[in-house]
Parts: C-alpha cells; structure tokens; sequence
C-alpha cells in the first residue's frame, strides 16, 4: 500500500495534464512507516529528457534529475520512494519498456491522461524476480492519518 495525500494526486494529475500530450515524470519523496507501507510526503516533478519525437509515449529522468531529487530527500531526511509518470491517451497500467526500467521495492504511479483531462491514476510494485507488476493499493495520507 502507498499513501499519497489527496492533494499531492491532484498535483500528480495536473502535471500530466499540463504535459500532455507528452508523458510528464516525477519523484515521489517520503518514508516507509512502521507498517512497511510508503508514505509519500512531497510529489517531486522533473522533466522528461526523452527527445520530442518520443515523449508521447516514453519518460526519461536524467540521472543528474534523479541525484538532484535524492539529494533533496536526504536534506528532508526522506527517501525516494518511487516515481511517477502518465500515459496519454493510454491506460495507466505499465508498459512493457515500463518493467524493462523499473526497480524493486520502488512505487510507480501512472496518471492515465485522456485528450488532456487525467481520468485514473494507479500505483504500482515490481514483484522481486522482475516478472511483473502488481496494482498497488492507494490510500489518502491525511484521511489515513485521521
């Protein structure tokens, strides 16, 4: 299970709207709390370094991006999480270049983003032998905290 705060979904959805009809990415910066659940506590945006021809339907995150946002965390004393990205005009479920790229233990959030408007959002978790995906659970972090 992850925990996102309501807003910070919003923002994951107005970022791939704002990007669409290319795929935006992000960071998502928290901790893991005594439940072994993530708890994202900040949406970290980055920029798709995917050339133009190719950012309808792939995202990029420089390792230069991905070393700034760490760093970030560990100023917060948090951790990176996972990562975000949409898919325009496209499920969001993970793509096959999508599990070629992802890392155990890490979440990925994908933001379904529909002629401009975000319709679903959906995380997902690597299983440990890289098979697959599994559709993890979103919760609202402040409801949950509540």
């Amino acid at each position: 299970m992850i925990l996102i705060a309501e807003p910070q979904q919003a923002e994951i959805r107005r970022h791939g709207e704002a990007e669409y009809p290319h795929e935006c990415c992000g960071l998502l910066i928290g901790h893991f709390d005594e439940g072994g659940r993530k708890v994202v506590t900040e949406i970290y945006p980055v920029s798709n370094a995917r050339e133009e021809q190719a950012r309808h339907n792939r995202s990029l995150i420089l390792p230069e991006e991905l070393m700034r946002g760490e760093r970030h965390a560990r100023e917060l004393k948090l951790d990176v999480v996972g990562n975000y990205h949409s898919h325009p005009d496209h499920p969001a479920i993970p793509s096959s270049f999508d599990l070629e790229h992802a890392w155990p233990t890490w979440s990925y959030v994908i933001v379904s983003v529909k002629q401009g408007k975000a319709i679903d959002l959906l995380s997902w978790e690597l299983e440990a032998d890289r098979s697959r995906f599994n559709e993890e659970k979103i919760e609202d972090r402040l409801a949950a905290s509540s």
